[in-house]
């Protein structure tokens, strides 16, 4: 078997055939990042034997076409984080940094890590449009807050009196009743600015509100049980069905919890028993965690109580919400379970119970309290 090492780039891709079995490089080869290109790779990794892997370098939209291409065409392909090779180059008998030297180091980085272990790349599902609508929608929502603010200002300076509410430019009411007054006024080189950029306030408001109906129907049709689930709405199960990416590429609710940072990282030595705080992982997926930590811990009076008992047990909230964390990761991983059969937690964890069997000998014989 052979390991086919990838270091890809903007304008090239550069690839190196290493023996599993050895280590040993059999050759490299570039070419141009063109969809034309991608045959003669195939056709060049095929005349190195017909058992291969491809360990690829995660590079997102760089390494995204030839993976899909790969993948279409029945190829086995893992996905090999960057951070992952740096040791690889320093540790290698050959010194310098090319990409030929990298593309091997990656392949030996897969033999290293484990090729059993690696993160196997497959085709994207339905959860990347969701994913993708909601970045666009976040983006949207980012140019339309900094507008509001532009706005507010140049509506400070006209009218010192007015008193717009927060959030209120988003809503209609108060879209017409400022447009009306602005056109009422003097036409200055303020006022006009301050109309143009309510008639884009406007227009994405109109856009954010139809991407939130079209996720909507998106996430009931993929994740109705994350849905129906109290504190989650539709944005907030978008994000976690979007960061997820599929919930078949995690084979435990403790793979889940790793990706997404809310599992704490053992750090313990000798007698010394403890856990760190995990920094790493999806922090976006973290994030979406953590908001829906928060807001059940708000409206559930099962979340509310776990946390209070948390905190009677010493930690603090921010520590009992982090514990929470954790064990939503496993609800939402049982939740997007694809069979309907799948057993769900209850929404909270509860105490573990303990059975204790006690032995007891008395004079006329023996029995046992359970």
């Amino acid at each position: 078997m052979i390991v086919i090492g990838v270091d890809t780039h903007k304008r090239s891709h550069t690839v190196a055939a290493v023996e599993a079995v050895t280590g040993r490089s059999l050759g490299e080869r570039t070419v141009s990042a063109r969809g034309a290109s991608f045959d003669l790779l195939l056709a060049w990794a095929r005349g190195h034997g017909a058992e291969r892997l491809w360990a690829i370098e995660d590079c997102r939209h760089v390494s995204g076409a030839l993976e899909r291409f790969l993948l279409v065409r029945g190829e086995a392909v893992v996905r090999i984080a960057p951070k992952l090779t740096a040791h690889a180059r320093k540790a290698a008998r050959e010194v310098g940094k090319s990409d030929g030297i990298d593309a091997v180091a990656i392949a030996r980085t897969a033999l290293r890590e484990g090729l059993d272990t690696l993160p196997v790349a497959q085709l994207a599902g339905p959860e990347l449009d969701v994913r993708l609508l909601v970045d666009h929608r976040e983006r949207l929502v980012a140019q339309r807050t900094a507008l509001s603010n532009d706005l507010r200002w140049h509506l400070h300076d006209l009218w010192p009196e007015t008193e717009i509410p927060p959030r209120a430019l988003t809503a209609v009411s108060w879209q017409t009743r400022i447009s009306g007054r602005l056109t009422r006024a003097e036409q200055s080189a303020r006022v006009r600015i301050a109309r143009d950029e309510l008639r884009r306030i406007r227009e994405l408001t109109r856009t954010i509100n139809e991407l939130e109906h079209e996720l909507a129907a998106l996430v009931c049709a993929l994740a109705p049980k994350l849905l129906a689930e109290r504190g989650c709405g539709t944005l907030m199960a978008a994000k976690l069905l979007g960061e997820i990416a599929g919930v078949n590429r995690f084979a435990t609710d403790a793979k889940l919890a790793r990706t997404a940072g809310s599992a704490p990282i053992p750090a313990s030595s000798g007698r010394t028993q403890r856990h760190r705080l995990d920094r790493g992982g999806n922090r976006q997926l973290n994030c979406a965690l953590h908001r829906l930590a928060v807001i059940k811990g708000r409206l559930d009076p099962e979340t509310a109580a776990y946390l209070a008992r948390r905190q009677t047990e010493g930690k603090t909230r921010r520590e009992a919400i982090r514990c929470l964390k954790r064990h939503l990761a496993r609800r939402v991983w049982h939740l997007l379970q694809p069979d309907p059969e799948t057993t769900i937690p209850a929404s909270t964890p509860a105490r573990p119970t303990r059975t204790i069997t006690i032995h007891c000998n008395t004079p006329t014989g023996s029995f046992e309290l359970t």
